[in-house]
């Protein structure tokens, strides 16, 4: 398929406009701060500019899924398979379900809202990586075709989300090491607070990572006749498992601080992250290129 007509694919319009969006839901959040360092760094705001920037951000990151949503329904349906069979896909298909993720929480949660640039870094990632990957259709594989792997992947968007989430609650007391960090969360709930709530979320994502490993075993022995074969994928979303598990372990056993459990997060999500994204692709198990 040549470029011309990867240009003219449905989704490609609606995918740029989301991106566009994406992108602009930032634009409030950044004046935000840079009303704040001009008022001095005050934790006071105006109560009308203190309640509508955030507001404005939920409204463009909710216009930029649902953009984002059309995009993906659109290539399913030229396509006739989801979209996890290639790189463009499986990047362009994790960028909506993080955002949906935490937009629905940000809605649910107002705080969250507050912290729509903490988790933006990982989206503009995603984003970025995403226009420079190959926009054409894949192969779909015979293994591909059963109701597992739509399940498997659902959960994992589920628990990668609901982790990004918990990163977002942890970067306050981490951001508040710092001065400028200090005045830009002033208006946030304390640290004890956002670390209870970053426990929540991370408890939640290790559920969904558990259904995940579950799900994807039941699917290798449908595809492969073995639940368990330990190739690069399979390792390295167990390894992640377990450092999951061992962070929450610890939080419960030592109590560590804030900070400190936030770090942990940290270090979770970067292997969830080189999980999902990294290892598929240079793998050369059966599992390449299939989340």
């Amino acid at each position: 398929m040549n470029e011309a007509v990867i240009a003219t694919m449905p989704d490609q319009p609606w995918l740029h406009a989301a991106l566009l969006l994406y992108a602009a839901s930032a634009l409030p959040a950044f004046w935000a701060v840079l009303a704040r360092r001009r008022a001095g760094g005050s934790a006071h705001e105006p109560a009308t500019r203190s309640s509508a920037w955030p507001k404005t951000v939920l409204l463009l990151a909710a216009l930029a899924v649902t953009l984002h949503t059309v995009s993906l329904g659109l290539r399913w349906a030229t396509l006739g398979h989801g979209p996890f069979t290639t790189m463009h896909e499986i990047l362009s298909s994790n960028l909506w379900s993080l955002a949906l993720v935490y937009g629905v929480s940000a809605a649910a949660i107002p705080v969250l809202r507050r912290l729509w640039l903490a988790v933006l870094p990982v989206l503009a990632v995603l984003a970025g990586w995403m226009l420079l990957a190959d926009a054409r259709p894949g192969h779909l594989p015979p293994t591909y075709e059963t109701v597992l792997l739509y399940l498997h992947t659902l959960v994992g968007k589920l628990f990668l989300g609901l982790l990004l989430t918990a990163l977002a609650w942890s970067a306050v007391p981490l951001l508040r090491t710092s001065a400028a960090g200090r005045r830009w969360t002033a208006a946030l709930p304390e640290d004890r607070r956002c670390d209870a709530m970053a426990h929540r979320y991370a408890a939640f994502a290790f559920v969904f990572e558990g259904a995940m490993l579950t799900v994807g075993a039941v699917w290798a022995q449908d595809a492969w006749g073995r639940y368990w074969g330990w190739d690069p994928l399979e390792t390295w979303a167990f390894l992640t498992w377990l450092s999951l598990a061992a962070t929450l372990h610890a939080r419960i056993t030592f109590g560590p601080s804030p900070v400190r459990f936030g770090l942990c997060l940290v270090g979770v999500f970067v292997l969830a992250f080189l999980t999902f994204f990294g290892v598929p692709f240079v793998s050369t198990s059966p599992h390449q290129g299939a989340i």
